[in-house]
């Protein structure tokens, strides 16, 4: 595939999860998130302090992991190809991060990575099906 539908659509995925990161635990969970952390302190900036361009461009590479992926080794290009794929890829490296964190932080109790990882895995399962789609357009 193409290296510029490549990019495209990792950056349409990367937007996508970015705009669903901020609906689902920006604003649906946040409360949930917060009455379910660890004992950390300080460790969560407030919106306003967030580090945007950090942001941004971890979102666009999260995009453009699942656009590298689906287009140059498994040929994903439907949305629901692509949802699958990208609940599968979302809850490995989403379970692995949390547990890993679980074990050695005290970033969220044990409700709340419970709650991040399915949260995570369905808004990579969306971000993967827009992934796909936006690689599979102009196909027959």
């Amino acid at each position: 595939m193409k290296i510029d539908k490549i990019l495209i659509a990792g950056l349409v995925g990367g937007a996508v999860a970015l705009l669903l990161g901020f609906l689902i635990f920006g604003m649906a969970l946040s409360g949930f998130m917060e009455q379910n952390q660890g004992s950390a302190t300080g460790v969560m900036k407030d919106q306003g302090d967030f580090n945007w361009i950090a942001m941004i461009l971890g979102h666009i590479t999260y995009g453009l992991l699942l656009a590298v992926i689906f287009g140059r080794w498994a040929n994903i290009t439907t949305f629901a190809t692509g949802a699958k794929a990208g609940a599968v890829i979302g809850f490995l490296i989403i379970f692995t991060t949390d547990m890993i964190n679980y074990g050695s932080t005290n970033l969220l109790n044990l409700t709340g990575v419970i709650v991040d990882i399915v949260a995570g895995t369905i808004m990579t399962a969306i971000v993967g099906g827009v992934v796909a789609l936006m690689l599979g357009r102009g196909s027959k």
